[in-house]
């Protein structure tokens, strides 16, 4: 996560843990990130995450799943 809050595309982070899941398969964890912009989170995609996610890989093999989900906060 520091290396992603050092892109300079996003403003903060969190590590959470999701509840009520099987943990045979072990926890689940969630990376959330927060851009101030839209266009902050297209840089990172187009510019960081390709090799930040071969390092994921690199280091974890199969032993994890990734995907992007684009929320908006609501107050």
């Amino acid at each position: 996560m520091p290396e992603v809050l050092a892109t300079g595309c996003f403003i903060q982070s969190q590590l959470l843990r999701l509840l009520e899941t099987d943990e045979e398969e072990g926890p689940t964890y969630i990376a959330q990130y927060f851009a101030e912009n839209k266009e902050q989170q297209e840089n990172y995609i187009e510019t960081f995450a390709p090799l930040l996610r071969q390092k994921g890989l690199d280091k974890w093999g199969n032993r994890f799943i990734s995907f992007r989900s684009l929320m908006e906060v609501i107050n």
